[in-house]
């Protein structure tokens, strides 16, 4: 446990106006950490880079290789790549790393920019961040150019998606751990997770997540991983 414990992420967001707050709930019995993953840094040219991912399975290889790309993802963060470079140097690691060629992950990444108005979207198979702004319903954040998961597809491309956010928000990264539900369409999951976002009139990212898994645990797979990530700027 005290192992477990040292690999769960610490974000790095000194400097940053950005509030920041996380919950993650491993699948596996009396464990700490599992198959998904997540993280948060500043770089020093003021951008901050999130990021959510999903490896499939629920067991210690699966939790092992997602500190693995978690890890890799910050190093090649602060080192200066992202979008499409990023993805793909990770998928490099993923298949060099996997325990079996059938393993594959999905990852959503997202780089604010230094005024916090505006963002780039990569995702490789996984769900798309939803948004919430004041007075205004929450949207799903645009996924029609979602590239596949890593590990699928040698030399598949992931392309970087602009988006704006404005002055105030609060940005939601998840997994779909936190939304799959037994005989109901995704769509139909993700809508009503955007609901219970836009219903809320909490803009502090620990109350707004403790709100959202609090809303939508009820009836979830107890065997499944699940991860979440706030981000908001009042």
């Amino acid at each position: 446990r005290r192992l477990e414990r040292g690999l769960l992420p610490t974000p790095l967001l000194d400097g940053s106006p950005l509030r920041f707050a996380a919950r993650y709930r491993p699948g596996r019995s009396r464990a700490l950490l599992g198959g998904d993953f997540y993280d948060v840094v500043r770089t020093p040219d003021g951008t901050v880079h999130a990021m959510i991912g999903d490896v499939c399975g629920h067991g210690p290889d699966e939790a092992a290789l997602g500190v693995e790309l978690r890890i890799a993802w910050r190093a090649l963060t602060l080192a200066g790549l992202c979008g499409d470079q990023l993805l793909g140097t990770l998928q490099q690691v993923l298949e060099h790393e996997r325990p079996d060629d059938e393993i594959f992950a999905t990852l959503c990444t997202v780089d604010i920019a230094p005024d916090g108005r505006h963002a780039g979207l990569c995702l490789a198979g996984h769900p798309s961040p939803l948004l919430a702004r004041p007075g205004m319903p929450a949207q799903l954040l645009p996924y029609g150019n979602n590239g596949p998961a890593l590990g699928l597809l040698p030399g598949a491309r992931w392309p970087r998606m602009r988006v704006e956010l404005g002055a105030e928000w609060s940005l939601m990264l998840y997994t779909d751990g936190l939304i799959e539900r037994r005989h109901e369409m995704i769509d139909t999951s993700i809508d009503r997770l955007r609901r219970a976002l836009g219903s809320s009139r909490e803009h502090d990212p620990e109350v707004l997540a403790d709100q959202m898994m609090a809303d939508c645990l009820d009836g979830l797979d107890p065997n499944d991983d699940v991860a979440l990530v706030v981000i908001g700027r009042s």
